[in-house]
């Protein structure tokens, strides 16, 4: 089992590649943001909790997040990527632990780096599926029928916190939280920078050429 983490502000683009990922190698996709919809869905008292932090435009606390991904790994299968996850050192921490656990460990970090001033209006514009957990972009990548998802017809939502006030509190966090997470995957000689101002096929090219 292989394991990949895409590392980067929110907006930067890891939930596209990661789709692009499961569909030309069958990836595991792993994310946070799914673990968390799916305990929301199940009114479990982790997704109750999660409920109560997204509607405050706040990161889930580390505790909440890591025992809701310990027990998903117990349900997954072949070469993951991790998209959203870890966000902080205890969570870098916590993954490796429970990777070595599986005898396996982190292969690739993918940093996606980019001009926090175009995040904004990427984000404003960003539609998911409810159903699937697709992501599009207004205008970047749109559906192929407007304001419905591609593979499931279901029809795209935006989310609560995709708005100014709330992607400014979550920029905040990641600076604090997320962003020294470049120097401890560079200290296990595993990180390497993608360019994530470029065009989606560029930056598809770059991740490429790490796979290879």
């Amino acid at each position: 089992m292989r394991t990949f983490i895409l590392l980067g502000a929110p907006g930067s683009g890891k939930g596209t590649q990661s789709d692009h990922l499961v569909k030309a190698f069958g990836f595991t996709h792993i994310s946070t943001g799914d673990i968390i919809r799916d305990n929301i869905a199940q009114k479990n008292p982790p997704g109750i909790l999660c409920q109560q932090y997204l509607e405050q435009g706040k990161l889930v606390p580390d505790d909440i997040i890591i025992k809701m991904v310990e027990n998903h790994l117990q349900k997954v299968t072949g070469d993951l990527i991790w998209d959203g996850f870890p966000r902080t050192i205890a969570q870098a921490e916590k993954l490796d632990q429970l990777l070595h656990n599986l005898n396996s460990k982190v292969d690739h970090t993918l940093y996606f780096k980019i001009d926090e001033t175009k995040l904004v209006a990427r984000i404003m514009g960003r539609l998911t599926c409810s159903t699937c957990g697709r992501t599009y972009h207004k205008t970047a990548v749109p559906p192929k029928v407007a304001g419905v998802c591609d593979d499931d017809k279901t029809p795209l939502v935006q989310r609560k916190d995709d708005n100014k006030e709330k992607i400014k509190i979550r920029l905040a966090g990641y600076h604090t939280d997320t962003v020294p997470l470049i120097e401890y995957y560079l200290h296990q000689q595993v990180l390497t920078i993608i360019d994530a101002d470029m065009e989606g096929s560029a930056v598809w090219d770059q991740i490429m050429a790490v796979l290879k």
